[in-house]
């Protein structure tokens, strides 16, 4: 089956977008040490079935459908987004404790639990123009999630 061009962007954007912000995440963990709390993990499942499901999209049928499970997984994504950003501003309380990251382990349990940091879910860890990551995630994800939507209802209508 031969795709449209819409479809075929569509099915770009839906591989692309979750794998360069799953990119940027992993840069600014191990790059810069912004280590991820509980509720970031949470954004982060859904891009990894958002990618698995665009890439599945290049190889085998139904693609369309595909496509649009893997839009709907990245707009699971930025609303998981919106909700922490909204714990982060104090617009309304968290249903997790803080999650705490554990490094490579030197063999001694109490030296790990000590040098481990504590990511608190409800302070933002960097912030741009006061949006922090998970309101760039909510921003971004959002957006391309219903881009792509629309590129494909757009084959639809046609």
């Amino acid at each position: 089956m031969t795709l449209s061009p819409n479809s075929r962007l569509a099915r770009m954007i839906a591989l692309a977008i979750p794998a360069l912000l799953l990119g940027g995440a992993y840069i600014s963990q191990y790059g810069f040490g912004l280590y991820p709390c509980e509720m970031c993990w949470w954004q982060r499942w859904p891009h990894f079935a958002a990618v698995a499901l665009a890439a599945l999209a290049f190889v085998t049928e139904p693609r369309k459908v595909l496509t649009a499970l893997a839009a709907l997984a990245i707009l699971t994504s930025g609303l998981i987004g919106f909700f922490h950003a909204g714990v982060e501003y104090g617009w309304w309380p968290g249903i997790t404790s803080c999650a705490a990251i554990f490094s490579e382990s030197s063999g001694n349990a109490l030296e790990d639990i000590m040098n481990t940091p504590l990511v608190r879910c409800d302070e933002p860890a960097w912030t741009l123009f006061g949006i922090s990551l998970a309101g760039y995630n909510f921003l971004i994800s959002t957006v391309s999630a219903l881009v792509v939507l629309v590129l494909l209802r757009k084959d639809t209508k046609a």
